[in-house]
């Protein structure tokens, strides 16, 4: 029942919140929202979990896959969506939200309540048993989420449950259950607001731990970062200096060669190769900087 759920909880600090000024609501949001990372922080060993069969199964060649519905659906998708610039990520990290892309920018009513359009969705995706299935639901009980961590699970795939209530009934369904309480929200049932936070702050530990866990950073740089626009090429060159000591123009003039692939660009300078031989070492290392140069 909805009103057993912290979610749907009123917060005895803010029950007159039509009363208080701007000035006296903000400090109390922003009391409230100090308490997520307290609170997320209790999640570590399940999130530790969650990484550690994320980076198993992608190293076989599977896939992350992010689903939810409504904020959860668009917190998911927007972070593999920024997977791709930042780590190099093609299909390796996918968001799915109920209702399709349009749902990103409009509320789609009634899409969260189906649990066989999550199947449909997952089966177009051909997701296969090395894949991971990570469903978030604040709530813990969305029935899209619950479809597609059910038939996750019926085929043999990963699945890991995000919600924001102890004992969700999302956890049921999965192989890792990560579940965060970050008390009553400020505006009662207005899950955008702190079990959102909590839910960015643990898909961005999940995503970049998982990355590291792959390879796709050297130090804490972001060796795989696609020179996909001005400033991003820019940050290429940037970080081969700061990874190997080169100056501007000998970064600029190895990434040329390297083909703007920043790890292959680093490891020609380190290992003092050329590009094919840069390339063999990063594929023997399967994708490590640190084992390449060696």
């Amino acid at each position: 029942m909805l009103e057993n759920l912290m979610t749907e909880k009123r917060n005895p600090k803010t029950q007159n919140l039509d009363q208080m000024t701007p000035g006296e609501f903000l400090r109390i949001m922003n009391e409230e929202d100090g308490k997520v990372a307290e609170a997320v922080k209790e999640t570590l060993p399940d999130v530790e979990e969650a990484v550690k069969t994320i980076i198993k199964n992608l190293k076989k060649g599977g896939r992350l896959i992010y689903m939810g519905a409504g904020t959860s659906g668009r917190l998911g998708v927007l972070d593999a969506v920024e997977c791709s610039p930042t780590f190099g990520t093609t299909d390796e990290v996918q968001g799915i939200i109920a209702g399709g892309e349009s749902a990103f920018i409009k509320a789609i009513e009634g899409a969260e309540d189906s649990k066989e359009l999550a199947e449909k969705e997952l089966k177009e995706l051909n997701i296969r048993n090395n894949d991971i299935i990570v469903g978030i639901a604040a709530s813990g009980r969305t029935p899209y989420v619950i479809g597609g961590l059910e038939y996750a699970h019926g085929i043999g795939a990963a699945t890991v449950a995000v919600s924001c209530n102890k004992n969700a009934e999302i956890s049921k369904y999965a192989d890792v259950a990560i579940e965060v309480d970050c008390g009553p929200e400020v505006l009662t049932g207005s899950t955008r607001l702190k079990a959102g936070s909590a839910q960015k702050m643990i898909l961005n530990m999940i995503s970049t731990a998982s990355m590291v866990g792959v390879g796709k950073v050297y130090g804490n740089l972001m060796v795989d970062v696609r020179a996909t626009n001005e400033k991003l090429v820019e940050r290429a060159k940037r970080i081969v200096m700061e990874a190997t000591g080169a100056s501007y123009e000998e970064a600029e003039k190895t990434l040329v060669a390297a083909k703007w692939h920043v790890k292959t660009a680093i490891v020609m300078i380190l290992a003092g190769c050329g590009y094919e031989e840069a390339v063999q070492r990063l594929e023997k290392a399967e994708g490590f900087v640190r084992e390449a140069i060696k």
